[in-house]
């Protein structure tokens, strides 16, 4: 948590934030498992407004307005909160009979006033919590039925007037309280716990304690220590930045110690984190809306982004270690190197909830209420187990941070709900999609191209969850139009939208790593974009390739996961400058290495043998230099 929310946030607010977070969770539990708790089991809109109402109005405490209040908490974010919630129960008490009335398109003079209010209110969450692009983009897209009547071409629709705008927004079921804030309430909010309780049980220092188990005698030891235990932080947070502050904080000063310069140590820990949006099995956020907007289950997109996340990784370490050995860089002494079997010993009860809710997610389809029981397996054994005993601070820590990360969320993605919403309304998203198909034609690496660059361009002023939501009522339909597999269109989306966490010039990833380093934050970011290289390519590959996302014959998939781990060494190998049984190579040779990467990268099998070939011809070349640079050498003495 921030310090400025800290100090925003003292005695009896603090009290009732984590106050609105423990009713937020308690309702949201009831809701999973239907316990109709005193007789109290809101339909779905009702319970959507109650959530909004709870969260929303915690991030307005939280959040400040300007940064002139970070270390105060004015006045008039009391009334905004107060405002939020009460306008959310007013409208979670008349959900019915909204339904049943049809109050999106005629609603009574006062329902309309308290649905401007939230509007309001809502726009100011996005903004505290989003910044003022996020904000930007809810605003222009939120009020276009205002303007579509005015719009040229493909832009046109029917125009709506204030009242009507507002009222779709706030009482329909497709803008505020549509697919994002339902994802937030029946799936979200669980994971959010359970990665809360993780951490405040210790799991982060097991993890660590793993990944030096296992790296840590290797060369180049905390680099690849960095790399897995952000992997596993990473996966289970679902936040890049809030992986590094906690992770980062360990692993870059290791790095440094072992010989890694400060930039390069930043760099490692911030394409770590970023990765671990993508790991399976909790990823973030924008998973599970990925999951509701295709229609499948949670299960299949957590497979579908294994092998990618698991071949970005591969590239990490190959990274690493050729840095290390091309610099002569050792592993960690062997006296700060744990056992594994003690360390799985002591780390078993997170091993053993991590399961539970791996099987519950694949084998039983338990999404919503699987990662409730893997909590409740964790906080029961932490309660009786001496090592991992909570203390009551903990526990009220554990309400806080929930209070907070879910205030974010929902601030956030109840107002690209407008987005949604706005394009819903009109038409215009179907439309864009057409249009976008007739000018590419049937050149899908010109479509392909397209969205990688909006994607990227819209990541670079938008939270992940933000821009992928926008994309994919925009231009996943398109790619899916072109032929391409649906689940790899919508992966597609969300990989390039995450490159600008570690791509110049908005870098939050590498900046925030570069903060932690002590390292300049512009070679770090150019660090990050050579450790990060395999990003740009891999959405290319699996879009392509659909066996990459595990869809398709067994012996298509290990061939293509073969053929790829191919590529990416090689790619490894060219930005490193090591090639394996050979050591250091010059330029030519790295320019050289990366044409089979390519040829394999192509999904035909004549362009993998031609790959293959290739590599011969390189090692065959670089064995042949090697031996004459030897020979001169011998003469020379």
């Amino acid at each position: 948590m921030s310090n400025s929310s800290q100090e925003r946030l003292e005695g009896s607010a603090r009290w009732i934030v984590m106050g609105l977070g423990a009713v937020g969770l308690l309702m949201t539990i009831n809701q999973t498992f239907a316990l109709k708790l005193l007789g109290f089991y809101p339909i779905g809109n009702a319970f959507i407004y109650y959530l909004i109402g709870l969260f929303l109005s915690v991030a307005l405490l939280i959040f400040p307005a300007r940064k002139a209040d970070n270390e105060r908490l004015p006045w008039y974010d009391w009334v905004l909160a107060g405002a939020a919630l009460g306008g959310a129960i007013y409208l979670g008490l008349n959900g019915l009979r909204m339904t049943q009335q049809g109050w999106e398109y005629f609603a009574p003079l006062e329902a309309t006033l308290v649905a401007t209010m939230m509007l309001l209110l809502v726009l100011e969450g996005v903004r505290r919590c989003g910044g003022w692009a996020v904000f930007a983009v809810a605003l222009l897209f939120g009020l276009y039925p205002l303007y579509a009547g005015h719009m040229p071409g493909f832009l046109w629709s029917n125009g709506f007037g204030w009242g009507e705008t507002i009222r779709a927004h706030v009482m329909g079921a497709e803008s505020i309280v549509g697919v994002p804030m339902q994802v937030v309430a029946n799936l979200i909010i669980g994971f959010v716990v359970f990665g809360i309780a993780l951490t405040i049980t210790g799991g982060g220092e097991f993890f660590m304690n793993f990944a030096t188990a296992l790296m840590g005698r290797s060369r180049g030891g905390p680099a690849k220590v960095a790399v897995v235990s952000s992997a596993f932080m990473g996966s289970l947070s679902g936040s890049a930045v809030s992986n590094i502050l906690t992770t980062g904080t360990i692993t870059i000063p290791a790095m440094k110690r072992s010989g890694y310069s400060r930039e390069y140590a930043a760099a490692v820990e911030a394409c770590a984190s970023t990765g671990g949006t993508l790991m399976p099995p909790v990823m973030g956020a924008v998973a599970f809306i990925m999951a509701s907007f295709l229609g499948v289950s949670y299960g299949e997109v957590m497979l579908a982004a294994l092998l990618p996340a698991v071949l970005f990784y591969l590239a990490l370490l190959l990274q690493v270690d050729n840095y290390a050995a091309r610099k002569g860089l050792m592993g960690m002494p062997a006296k700060d190197i744990p056992r594994v079997r003690d360390t799985l010993l002591s780390g078993w009860p997170y091993l053993l909830s991590l399961g539970v809710l791996i099987y519950m997610l694949l084998v039983m389809r338990l999404e919503s209420q699987a990662p409730y029981y893997a909590t409740l397996i964790l906080l029961a054994i932490a309660l009786v187990r001496r090592q991992q005993r909570l203390r009551i601070s903990q526990l009220l820590d554990f309400f806080y941070q929930l209070a907070h990360g879910v205030g974010s969320l929902v601030a956030v993605l109840a107002g690209i709900g407008l987005v949604v919403g706005g394009l819903s309304y009109t038409g215009v998203a179907g439309a864009f999609s057409r249009e976008l198909l007739l000018y590419a034609g049937d050149s899908i690496p010109l479509m392909l191209a397209a969205g990688a660059i909006t994607s990227f361009i819209l990541g670079m002023g938008m939270t992940v969850s933000a821009c992928y939501i926008f994309l994919s009522i925009l231009l996943a339909p398109a790619l899916v139009g072109a032929g391409l597999n649906p689940l790899a269109s919508h992966l597609f989306i969300l990989y390039w939208g995450m490159l600008s966490y570690i791509t110049p010039p908005v870098a939050l990833a590498a900046i925030t790593a570069a903060g932690v380093a002590g390292a300049n934050s512009t070679r770090t970011s150019l660090y990050a974009v050579r450790l990060g290289a395999v990003l740009f390519v891999l959405p290319f590959l699996f879009v392509l390739n659909p066996s990459l996302i595990l869809q398709g014959p067994l012996l298509s998939v290990m061939a293509s996961a073969f053929t790829a781990m191919t590529a990416i060494w090689l790619v490894a190998a060219a930005m490193e400058g090591y090639l394996y049984r050979i050591g250091s190579v010059g330029v030519r040779m790295r320019c050289a290495l990366l044409l089979p990467a390519a040829l394999m990268i192509y999904p035909e099998w004549i362009s993998d043998l031609l790959g293959f070939l290739a590599l011969a011809l390189c090692y065959l070349m670089a064995v042949l230099h090697t031996t004459k640079r030897a020979d001169i050498t011998k003469c020379s003495t």
